[in-house]
């Protein structure tokens, strides 16, 4: 099984994280991406680390590994006419094309949007800048701790108004990338009606931009401006992190009816001054925060649990991420996957977070997935594809190439480029 893609060809230009944190998205879905790199150094996070695993020489950054899995690689150098072929050759024959330049870039390289749905109208082609491709300041450059500022993110995000602070992963990158793969699946079922492609864009403020939620009406129809205030929701309480005995725990008592059934537990007046309605109890955060953990104080945290989950509330831990890839809820969900990499052999890797199934129940998700590749790993199986396409007569290819269930076979090293 490879998935509901399995009949796509991507053609991956991007590099860093928003757009090959797309394709590696449509790739988990059964498209076949083409991953080109620049000759010699490849994607950026090549070089991204410390940590680095496998031997000198053949190292590999764990933070490329993150985001390239179910891809081949191809290096070709843009400026030589000879690769700028082969690319032409790909986008001659893909469905879909994944850029991140800066706005300008691909149109100095004469690989404008132009040119490539001229070539192939039936193209789709995603394009994701850092803070879009036109206005004031589109042609900022794009990283994401300087997009999680800018969008507002980080002035959310912190103990207090005055710290704030990045969530703990590239979350402005990420984003982009699922809106990103949201996009193109649109673009491709409309397709379906039109048989032409389309120009699909996002951003990193966008798409930060484009999940503050409740944070967002806050300001754009109440005009409150919110600020960060550490482990505890603005808007709901009691729903944070609260201490105990021997750590904290946190909680999410999210409906009056769960309010009535935690005080119920612990011994608590649902009724008290201040207490009675969720607007009351926000308005006293503080008091709220010291009635629940004064409650609290004679548990250890996992005697707390239980206590709660008898109680129906809910509650969880805060797991290290040593201990989430240890949770057999986390095996048993599909996201870790085993693959075996050209140098390193065999890896687990945080696996795709959708699964498929049919209408009897049964789970048909892919269950086997490709390793990241190293560096033009597969130039000879990409090119021999493309000459066989080009053939006189030849019959019509499908996603997978002429190979694709063969093993992977060691391509040749990296050509000389810029």
């Amino acid at each position: 099984m490879t998935g509901p893609l399995d009949d796509v060809v991507v053609v991956d230009l991007s590099r860093a994280l928003a757009g090959p944190h797309a394709t590696m998205m449509l790739g988990d879905l059964g498209a076949r991406v083409v991953k080109v790199e620049v000759p010699g150094r490849g994607d950026d996070t090549r070089g991204w680390g410390p940590p680095f695993v496998g031997e000198e020489g053949a190292r590999e950054s764990t933070y490329f590994l993150s985001a390239n899995r179910n891809k081949e690689s191809i290096a070709l150098d843009l400026k030589a006419d000879a690769d700028r072929a082969t690319l032409l050759g790909l986008v001659d024959r893909a469905d879909v094309l994944v850029e991140n330049f800066r706005p300008g870039v691909l149109d100095r390289l004469g690989l404008g949007v132009e040119t490539l749905l001229e070539r192939n109208p039936r193209l789709v082609v995603l394009s994701i800048t850092g803070f879009g491709h036109d206005g004031p300041e589109g042609g900022r450059a794009g990283y994401d701790q300087i997009a999680q500022g800018e969008a507002g993110l980080m002035s959310l995000t912190g103990s207090g108004p005055d710290d704030p602070q990045r969530v703990g992963v590239p979350i402005g990158d990420l984003l982009a990338g699922i809106y990103g793969a949201y996009g193109v699946l649109a673009a491709l079922h409309e397709r379906h009606r039109t048989g032409a492609g389309q120009v699909v864009r996002t951003s990193l403020l966008a798409a930060v931009t484009g999940v503050h939620a409740f944070q967002g009406t806050r300001w754009t129809v109440a005009g409150e401006v919110g600020r960060a205030q550490g482990n505890h929701h603005p808007s709901i309480a009691p729903y944070g992190l609260f201490r105990c005995r021997d750590g904290a725990v946190q909680i999410a008592v999210g409906s009056e009816a769960l309010w009535r059934r935690f005080c119920l537990a612990f011994g608590l007046d649902a009724d008290a001054e201040g207490m009675r309605s969720n607007p009351e109890r926000v308005a006293r955060r503080d008091q709220v925060i010291k009635v629940v953990e004064d409650a609290f104080e004679p548990y250890d945290a996992d005697a707390l649990l239980t206590r709660l989950a008898d109680a129906g509330i809910p509650a969880g831990r805060v797991r290290t991420l040593d201990e989430v890839y240890a949770w057999e809820q986390t095996a048993s969900q599909g996201l870790l996957v085993d693959v075996e990499h050209t140098s390193l052999g065999t890896l687990t890797l945080p696996g795709p977070p959708l699964r498929f199934f049919d209408a009897d129940g049964a789970e048909v998700t892919r269950r086997e997935h490709r390793a990241p590749p190293v560096l033009d790993e597969h130039a000879a199986r990409i090119r021999a594809w493309l000459d066989a396409a080009a053939r006189p007569g030849a019959p019509g290819l499908d996603a997978a190439g002429p190979s694709a269930s063969a093993p992977t076979a060691s391509a040749p090293g990296p050509e000389a480029g810029a």
